[in-house]
């Protein structure tokens, strides 16, 4: 997951950009140390607070769908502002994998998956898929229609989200 990301034509600020990261510099710290840096606003909790970090996950992929540059963009950005409207999916870790919105009781690195997936395909088209060879379980014309009907299919007693965390590796000692 991208932290912060850019273009530049200097070699020079991508070597700023790089020793501040090493040197430990917070992250607006390095957008200081190169400008042409853009903070994604990804995971920006120090105390890895699970709530926090659902809310730091919301805000990038609510900025990230502000700045696509493909024709569906409307249409994604649509569904993941309607998500993110409904307090229940705002309480749960959400994430993409091929542009499909997920959604789950844990935050990386170990997601629990919590239902199926939110597709859009087009500004009057959205799915709810349960595979990514699927051709939709449920078609709607609107985005807040597919997050009121994947609302109305997640169990009632969600668990408030948690930390996801890698399992211990028996050979290090560490979790």
């Amino acid at each position: 997951m991208a932290l912060v990301d850019g273009t530049t034509d200097e070699l020079a600020e991508v070597a700023g950009a790089a020793r501040a990261w090493h040197d430990g510099a917070a992250l607006s710290d390095i957008r200081l140390a190169a400008p042409f840096v853009h903070l994604t606003g990804r995971f920006e909790v120090p105390d890895l607070d699970p709530a926090r970090l659902a809310q730091s996950e919301w805000q990038g992929l609510r900025t990230e769908a502000g700045e696509l540059e493909y024709a569906w963009r409307p249409a994604y950005q649509a569904l993941v502002e309607a998500a993110h409207a409904e307090p229940v999916l705002r309480g749960l870790y959400p994430f993409t994998s091929h542009w499909a919105l997920r959604f789950s009781t844990t935050t990386r690195p170990r997601l629990s998956v919590v239902g199926p997936m939110l597709v859009a395909h087009d500004i009057d088209r959205y799915t709810i898929d349960t595979s990514f060879e699927s051709e939709g379980v449920a078609h709607f014309a609107t985005a807040p229609e597919v997050v009121a009907a994947f609302v109305r299919r997640l169990p009632s007693d969600l668990p408030a989200v948690a930390l996801g965390r890698r399992p211990a590796d028996p050979t290090s000692g560490r979790a």
